[in-house]
């Protein structure tokens, strides 16, 4: 499936110029027990619907990002820099 991504450096461009990473979730702190970290790493909510997403523009300024994609529509998405993350509407 092919659809266009907004780099907030770039501007709009089709995804096959980005490099996904996952969505973006909480790290523990380094303190904290095995299970945290277990469950950091390896269980994933793989959820359908809005979600915030690491981004790389990997063929462009290649820098990390973060966005507000639908998974279900890939299509309403806003993208903003990872200090800027609080704009964005939904946890």
């Amino acid at each position: 499936m092919s659809f266009m991504l907004t780099c907030p450096n770039c501007g709009k461009r089709q995804v096959g110029e980005f490099t996904f990473r996952g969505y973006f979730k909480s790290r523990p702190q380094q303190s904290d027990d095995f299970a945290s970290w277990t469950s950091y790493v390896y269980f994933n909510k793989n959820k359908i619907g809005k979600q915030w997403e690491w981004w790389n523009h990997a063929s462009g300024c290649q820098r990390w990002f973060i966005v507000d994609r639908d998974s279900a529509k890939s299509t309403d998405h806003q993208s903003v820099w990872f200090e800027n993350r609080k704009t964005l509407e939904h946890e």
